[in-house]
């Protein structure tokens, strides 16, 4: 088999189990582990996989731009807004991050939830502002476009200066042994900051985030306390998750 055909299969074998070993690779494939280790760094190098100990995960499907995720998947989000929005109390502080599914749980929000959001996400600094029981702390810094949100040193040192109860993060992806890892260098870091300076956080994310990996690290799984997704808390996909610890919704 040429190495084309090789690697095409591997991409094909990757988006059914979102997680392969070299050695069952090798098996598949009755090629050498050594060829595989080859292929899989290379697909790894154009994105289209990514490479980890002893194996390759598949990255997330989720599109970058956010006006392109904003109508992506749009029911999914609201059951995990549903989930998600039991653990809000009147009094909290609470930092929210950008994405799509953190503006869908804004969206939720009862009329007269009385907490302070802190967040660095144009779009839900924009639906606080028609919820006039909700305080809003803005945090500052460069914009960034493809997100619509401020990320820059700036934006990490304004985080820097609060102690959150709750932090709610929207994810791009997640998984068992990688951790929660993201597209952005500088969304990621921020991200970082503000699971640092919370005491409770949760994680949002659809099932197809589960199982992916991205570049850069934003941290290990032992830093969420509770991963919310839209499928039953009970499935399979899930129970590595559960053993790493995490209360899943």
């Amino acid at each position: 088999m040429k190495k084309e055909e090789r690697q095409k299969v591997i991409l094909e074998y990757l988006s059914k189990e979102h997680r392969v070993t070299l050695l069952e690779l090798s098996a598949y494939l009755n090629v050498s582990e050594d060829t595989i280790r080859r292929d899989v760094k290379e697909l790894s190098d154009q994105g289209l996989l990514k490479a980890v100990r002893g194996g390759a995960v598949a990255p997330s499907p989720i599109p970058l731009h956010f006006r392109v995720r904003e109508n992506h998947d749009v029911e999914n989000k609201k059951i995990i807004a549903a989930k998600a929005i039991s653990y809000l109390k009147d009094g909290q502080v609470v930092f929210i991050d950008g994405g799509t599914t953190s503006m869908a749980l804004v969206a939720s929000f009862p009329y007269d939830l009385k907490i302070t959001v802190i967040t660095n996400s144009f779009p839900v600094a924009a639906l606080i502002e028609d919820l006039p029981n909700i305080e809003l702390i803005f945090a500052g810094g460069k914009m960034c476009k493809t997100s619509f949100t401020t990320a820059s040193i700036d934006t990490i040192d304004f985080f820097r200066n609060f102690r959150a109860d709750i932090c709610i993060l929207g994810i791009c992806s997640i998984h068992h042994d990688r951790g929660v890892t993201g597209v952005l260098y500088d969304d990621s870091q921020i991200k970082r900051n503000m699971i640092q300076n919370s005491n409770f956080v949760i994680a949002l994310s659809s099932i197809e985030k589960i199982g992916t990996a991205e570049s850069y690290l934003v941290c290990p799984l032992k830093d969420i306390n509770v991963l919310v997704t839209n499928i039953n808390p009970e499935d399979e996909v899930l129970k590595a998750y559960k053993e790493a610890g995490l209360i899943i919704a």
